[in-house]
């Protein structure tokens, strides 16, 4: 991904994990992930493959494409 896709993904992430009320380690955890990588994600400074992009939508209980609705 671009490096600003990966930014509106990554704050894409941290609404939604937001809006379940989790904390960034709480939600990491959850996804089998350090927070130190998810931070990178949320910040846009990782590019996730599509196995971790699978594991952040189960993790928020979503369809793939409703995680990417509106990039």
């Amino acid at each position: 991904m671009p490096s600003s896709l990966n930014h509106q993904f990554g704050q894409r992430v941290r609404e939604l994990r937001l809006a379940t009320g989790m904390t960034q380690e709480a939600f990491a955890d959850r996804c089998g992930f350090a927070r130190t990588y998810m931070s990178r994600i949320e910040t846009g400074g990782a590019n996730p493959s599509l196995v971790a992009i699978k594991i952040l939508a189960d993790a928020l209980h979503m369809e793939l494409s409703d995680l990417f609705a509106g990039l």
